[in-house]
């Protein structure tokens, strides 16, 4: 046999080592993950910020580029005679266009009269079309603005650009020698605004979330120092709540156990004396009727003392014994005039004697709430085990617990409860206090099984 428990005891301990190691790492993971869904929060937020930077400085750099060339370039070459579509006009702001004003970003060059007419473009067939101008490009050659914006290329005068899907339009007023308004267009590849974005991300995210990235590596050893520092915390709490209930078991041992060497044997002979001088052919009747009446009396204090040396402390509770002692616990209910019902039937395994102990003991103060303040009628006892958890459950159908001490988990000015709670959380356990609709009260102890 110790052969066997030297083979369990490594598995065991390897078991339990893994458990401590799991509950001091599962806050430290939880931890890490929400650091990293944090530092992807602000990768996906800088990444945004970075394309609306860019679109905005790439939409500025347009502006610019097409003020310069527009009116450093472009208006020198027009001539009057270019609003009449003169072929000589048209090569003089060709050639210009084509040597100053092109490059590989900027595809379409259209110049427009106020009436929609273009009047050049470097996509010839453009030139002599009349499209009607909308209000922001009436505005800008009328007032001198210059505008910029993601190209609407379903409208008409797009077709010849709805091969390149989007592009970024700069549109701004230039004169001719004469000084009649017209409209010079621009459109940009927009490929242009995402390189300037990326270029922005390139340029302070690795900064940034670097910083971040470091920050978060620096917590988590804290994170698991702190988780350590909490877990040795905890292991002291429960070592004092274990102590506490220790010293409760020995002083109810003691006490459970010098009523029944002294006091219980010392009446139970006093109860054979009292018989023996009851039957004396020398007792008068009437004497020997007092004395069965004295005797009877004892015997019944002997078994209320009984019962309540089971309450104090109970009998053996490994293997059928946790079964016997609860339906012991449901006579002292009984004897209060209140009908009781015991199911076992759920206990499909024998429990360590810790768990046993810990589950009578929850089983014990929730009858005496009963007994004390529920008012009930009847009590219904149920206990289980299975592979994973050990319970047990009182319900009754009494006055029902307070709601503002339900929902404080029955620990609320129930000292007990309170102490069952605690040391069932201290077991990975839970205590669960429920008040019935119907009326009464449920109290369910649960805990986890080794």
């Amino acid at each position: 046999m110790s052969s066997n428990r030297r083979d369990a005891d490594p598995v065991s301990s390897a078991g339990q080592l893994g458990r401590e190691r799991w509950i001091v790492a599962r806050p430290v993971l939880q931890f890490t993950l929400i650091g990293l869904a944090g530092l992807f929060t602000v990768a996906v937020a800088t990444l945004v910020a970075s394309q609306r930077i860019g679109q905005r400085e790439a939409i500025t750099d347009a502006r610019t580029t097409t003020l310069v060339r527009a009116q450093g370039l472009v208006e020198p070459a027009v001539t009057n005679t270019l609003i009449d579509r003169d072929p000589a006009a048209i090569d003089a702001v060709g050639r210009a266009v084509e040597h100053g004003v092109l490059d590989s970003s900027l595809v379409r060059v259209k110049i427009w009269t106020e009436k929609g007419t273009i009047v050049y473009s470097n996509e010839p067939r453009l030139i002599g079309s009349n499209y009607e101008l909308d209000g922001d490009e009436l505005d800008a050659m009328r007032s001198g603005l210059i505008i910029a914006g993601v190209s609407n290329l379903s409208k008409p005068e797009n077709h010849y650009e709805a091969g390149f899907h989007k592009l970024l339009e700069v549109y701004l007023p230039i004169r001719s020698p004469n000084g009649q308004r017209l409209l010079f267009e621009a459109y940009y590849r927009f490929d242009v605004v995402s390189a300037s974005a990326n270029r922005i991300w390139r340029s302070f995210a690795p900064v940034a979330l670097g910083a971040l990235l470091v920050l978060e590596l620096l917590q988590i050893p804290l994170a698991y120092s702190l988780a350590r520092r909490l877990r040795v915390r905890q292991y002291e709490r429960e070592a004092l709540l274990t102590q506490a209930l220790e010293a409760s078991d020995v002083e109810r041992r003691r006490i459970a156990s010098d009523l029944h060497d002294g006091v219980v044997q010392d009446l139970t002979g006093v109860t054979y004396s009292l018989a023996g001088a009851a039957r004396s052919p020398s007792t008068p009747p009437a004497t020997a009727e007092l004395l069965d009446d004295a005797a009877e009396s004892v015997r019944t204090s002997v078994t209320g003392l009984r019962s309540l040396l089971v309450d104090i402390y109970p009998p053996d509770l490994e293997g059928t014994g946790f079964a016997v002692a609860l339906n012991d616990l449901l006579g002292s209910v009984a004897d209060a005039g209140v009908e009781t019902a015991c199911d076992t039937t759920a206990l499909e395994r024998p429990l360590p004697t810790a768990i046993a102990a810990f589950l009578y003991r929850a089983a014990r103060e929730a009858l005496r709430n009963v007994i004390a303040h529920a008012d009930a009628s009847r009590v219904e006892l149920a206990v289980g085990a299975d592979a994973e958890r050990a319970w047990v459950r009182i319900a009754d159908d009494g006055a029902g617990i307070a709601p503002e001490v339900a929902a404080a988990g029955g620990a609320e000015g129930h000292f007990g409860l309170r102490t069952l709670r605690d040391q069932a959380a201290s077991m990975g356990g839970r205590l669960h206090v429920e008040r019935r609709p119907s009326g009464g009260t449920v109290v369910e102890v649960e805990v986890p099984l080794p």
